[in-house]
């Protein structure tokens, strides 16, 4: 067989960069190094990678025995992954509670679970599907306890395993089922199969299970515990990481999954049934929130509902809605994430009471904060407003108006526990007693102002990024 290798230009260079890395753990160590860091060169890499992966955009291809294609969909999910990666690897260069030899051994697992999220990207066929989830997540299971000796990140990565557990064990038994009635594992085909109770209800029921592991990394409800814990638990950096880019791999799953289901289904009702859930349940728990990140943690439940609603649609709109929404995501949970590590100098959680007084200490992070909870609360003229809007758009008048009024009240309570964070930072004054928060550096600024303005730009000029996803989703309907 055959096989062209500029097709797999971002994967090729993901694995490059794991190879050095895995060599530099090697090879790199000594006793007179325990004090030097030789992963400086890491953000320039992974931005590289971003050029790659936009070179790649065109790929086109069905490859590895029908297994892994390349189309609309998979490239885009692979640049939004790369831009995530550039940002999560720059946020945690000065990373305070990881010892300074330990980094390489960081990097690589941060860059393997990247290059599980690029294959799951282009995977079309179950077992392959199953295989690039759990290389995602492997490397994340390490990951997540990394904090010093904080007893909290130990917590979290034992809660991280046994819930990511669970959710293997189930969608291999789901997986089990869909092989048993429709006697295929391959996309392309199990579009062409009956989805109903009546005709093929193991396979329904297969489906349902076997999407159960990608609504545990979406973190949509039931499948949430783990989220507010881990984050929590974990160090803000790792925390920037689990929040955004594992997303991704399970929204292109889904879209994918979605594609072949119409709406008035039983699997699709049971989607919308459980994004309901999600965004009533994340909204009404975050509200008595008072760390940082459990507010983000409960806030990724929510999103999750919201991302339901292009999944059921129907339409190629909505799958490009779902891919525009998740990508966005990413961005705005990154700017969250970028002004809570520039704050905290030890590593420590930041609490609402720790953002007093922000806008006086350090304005621009106060600003960039807020153009990151105004986008998450769906204020315009922000990219979350637009991914909402056109959620939204796209599940009217396709038989779930419900979803749509739920979604639309829940907006509502958001705007409650978002808006407080500002509220902290700009109307609270920071008590004299209190201990002052890190001051703005011109590193932080600069990257915070990237992330600020790709938000705010995304939201007033959305249309090529959203006509470039709603290509991919033409491609996927049948």
């Amino acid at each position: 067989m055959k096989v062209d290798l500029t097709l797999f230009l971002p994967e090729l260079f993901q694995m490059a960069l794991i190879l050095s890395l895995f060599g530099q753990s090697i090879f790199g160590r000594s006793k007179n190094a325990e004090d030097l860091d030789f992963t400086g060169w890491m953000p320039f890499a992974a931005a590289i990678g971003i050029v790659i992966a936009g070179l790649g955009l065109s790929a086109q291809g069905l490859v590895l025995w029908d297994a892994y294609k390349l189309d609309g969909l998979s490239q885009f999910f692979k640049f939004a992954i790369s831009l995530g990666f550039f940002f999560t690897v720059l946020n945690a260069q000065k990373q305070p509670t990881l010892a300074l030899q330990h980094r390489s051994d960081y990097f690589l697992l941060l860059s393997l679970s990247a290059f599980g999220l690029m294959c799951l990207a282009s995977s079309v066929e179950l077992i392959t599907i199953y295989l690039s989830l759990e290389l995602s997540s492997y490397s994340l299971y390490a990951l997540i306890p990394l904090r010093g000796k904080d007893p909290r990140a130990s917590e979290a990565g034992i809660k991280y395993i046994l819930f990511g557990a669970a959710a293997t064990a189930v969608s291999l038994y789901g997986l089990s089922y869909i092989m048993a009635s429709q006697h295929t594992t391959y996309l392309m085909a199990l579009t062409q199969k009956p989805w109903n109770m009546t005709e093929a209800p193991l396979g329904l029921l297969g489906l349902s299970l076997f999407m159960a592991g990608f609504f545990y990394k979406l973190a949509l409800f039931p499948f949430h515990f783990w989220a507010p814990d881990v984050y929590e638990g974990t160090s803000n950096e790792t925390a920037a990481y689990a929040a955004t880019l594992p997303k991704l791999g399970a929204v292109v799953i889904l879209i994918r999954l979605s594609a072949t289901l119409v709406p008035g289904l039983s699997a699709t009702t049971i989607v919308a049934v459980l994004g309901a859930l999600s965004m009533t349940f994340g909204n009404l728990a975050a509200l008595t929130q008072k760390d940082v990140k459990r507010i983000l943690g409960y806030s990724s439940v929510s999103h999750a509902g919201y991302v339901t609603m292009g999944l059921v649609s129907g339409l190629p709109q909505g799958l490009a809605a779902a891919g525009f929404y998740s990508m966005i995501y990413v961005l705005m949970n990154l700017t969250c994430f970028w002004v809570i590590c520039r704050l905290s100098p030890n590593g420590e959680n930041v609490a609402l009471e720790d953002l007093n007084g922000l806008y006086r200490t350090a304005p621009f992070m106060a600003f960039v904060l807020a153009v990151g909870a105004f986008s998450l609360v769906g204020l315009p003229p922000t990219a979350g407003f637009m991914g909402k809007l056109f959620l939204l758009s796209s599940a009217w008048n396709r038989g779930y108006n419900w979803l749509v009024i739920v979604a639309a009240l829940n907006t509502a309570i958001a705007i409650y526990y978002y808006l407080n964070i500002v509220r902290h930072a700009y109307t609270v004054e920071r008590e004299e007693s209190a201990p002052s928060m890190k001051t703005q550096t011109g590193f932080g600024m600069i990257w915070g102002g990237v992330l600020a303005f790709l938000v705010l730009a995304l939201g007033m000029v959305p249309s090529p990024v959203f006509q470039w996803a709603e290509a991919a989703g033409k491609q996927l309907m049948p």
